[in-house]
């Protein structure tokens, strides 16, 4: 038969009313911040998606401004050619004119 002093060691080693209450009540709190974290899981891949589709975004902008700012080096690319061009032909036009002033006996005066 059991006495007191057994039923005080029983006690200490198994679980109590109490004990088995705070334990339900831990596993209660854990599973509020399992929701809780679920719920923040998913609003985190939210927001991911919605940063990854502004950066697609961003992408496709930033591949528009090199394609027209590489028009825009070509342009003045091009620009630059014919301004050396025309440079050259007033040159070549200044000598004409000095050759002709000075065969008809004109000075040039500037």
């Amino acid at each position: 038969m059991l006495d007191n002093s057994d039923i005080e060691k029983l006690k200490e080693v198994l679980a109590t009313k109490d004990d088995i209450r705070a334990v339900n009540d831990d596993i209660k709190t854990i599973k509020e911040d399992i929701a809780f974290l679920k719920t923040e899981a998913i609003s985190t891949q939210e927001d991911v998606k919605k940063i990854k589709e502004d950066v697609n975004g961003l992408r496709e902008m930033i591949q528009m401004l090199v394609v027209s700012v590489d028009k825009l080096v070509g342009s003045v690319s091009g620009l630059t050619q014919e301004y050396t061009m025309v440079g050259n032909k007033i040159d070549r036009h200044e000598k004409w004119l000095h050759l002709l002033a000075q065969k008809l006996g004109i000075k040039l005066e500037y």
